[in-house]
């Protein structure tokens, strides 16, 4: 299934981009981010996003990420946001020149968490996919595209109706680089249903 790159919206539009049907480009702003409260204590909303809006209850988008990140934190990747408070992403993060943080985060009601796993700083692309069922969701990462792997499975407290979902890049340090995203495809639902324990009856 193609992907619809016309139907794509911006969430805070940032200075430099360029889009065609094949590619997209995202070159970040110094302080940017998403972050909300946790830990830090600090709330961050200001990174560039953008999506597709659906009600589709059954499906999975799937892009491949190449990036040059040499500052610590600057990240690109997958994304579901549906307010400052409402969302999740996965992505690679940059740490230093030996390693970077693999992971996701997952923001409901206005408290986000993170779930990360190190890997060898001389990684430069990694391939990521979205799945949705109905009010639950999961984000599986690929180095070969072929081979996906779970990252996360979550809950989205607001996640049950008409969603928007993409790609973002952000730099919350005093950086720049250049995101780019490309293989992007809207599917069927990869994710398969559960088949082993049955839900409890209500």
């Amino acid at each position: 299934m193609s992907f619809p790159v016309e139907n794509l919206k911006w969430t805070r539009e940032p200075e430099s981009f360029r889009i065609t049907p094949e590619r997209i480009e995202i070159t970040t702003k110094p302080h940017t981010d998403l972050w909300q409260r946790t830990y830090y204590h600090f709330r961050n909303d200001n990174a560039p996003v953008l999506q597709l809006s659906t009600e589709e209850k059954f499906f999975s988008f799937t892009v491949k990420t190449s990036f040059d990140s040499k500052h610590r934190f600057d990240q690109c990747g997958v994304v579901m946001y549906l307010d400052s408070e409402n969302w999740l992403k996965g992505s690679i993060e940059y740490e230093n020149e030996e390693f970077q943080h693999l992971g996701s985060v997952v923001t409901n009601l206005g408290y986000s968490d993170w779930a990360t796993t190190e890997i060898p700083a001389s990684i430069k692309s990694m391939w990521y996919r979205l799945s949705r069922r109905e009010d639950d969701y999961c984000i599986e990462c690929s180095e070969d595209g072929v081979r996906f792997r779970q990252l996360r499975v979550c809950h989205m407290w607001k996640g049950d109706g008409e969603i928007r979902f993409g790609i973002y890049a952000c730099s919350p340090e005093d950086s720049s680089f250049t995101a780019v995203f490309t293989d992007m495809e809207l599917s069927e639902c990869k994710w398969l249903a559960h088949n082993g324990q049955k839900p409890d009856e209500e």
